[in-house]
């Protein structure tokens, strides 16, 4: 199971919508454009047809955490 005791884990569709609204992504554009990947690999990702690359869920976990603190 994917938590957050394990960040090198890939990262699941839910988990992937979640922290785009955290960060503010609206679209799947907005998120490949920040991201530097396809609007295409976006939907793969959301669509659990593709997982999320360990880097990408690494980064966007940190993303969300640092956005956490913040506050």
């Amino acid at each position: 199971m994917l938590t957050e005791e394990n960040p090198l884990a890939s990262m699941p569709p839910d988990e992937l919508k979640n922290s785009m609204t955290k960060l503010g992504y609206k679209t799947q554009a907005e998120l490949a454009a920040a991201i530097g990947v396809s609007r295409s690999a976006v939907s793969l990702w959301l669509e659990g047809k593709v997982g999320v690359p360990r880097p990408i869920a690494m980064l966007l976990r940190m993303l969300v955490a640092a956005q956490r603190r913040a506050y």
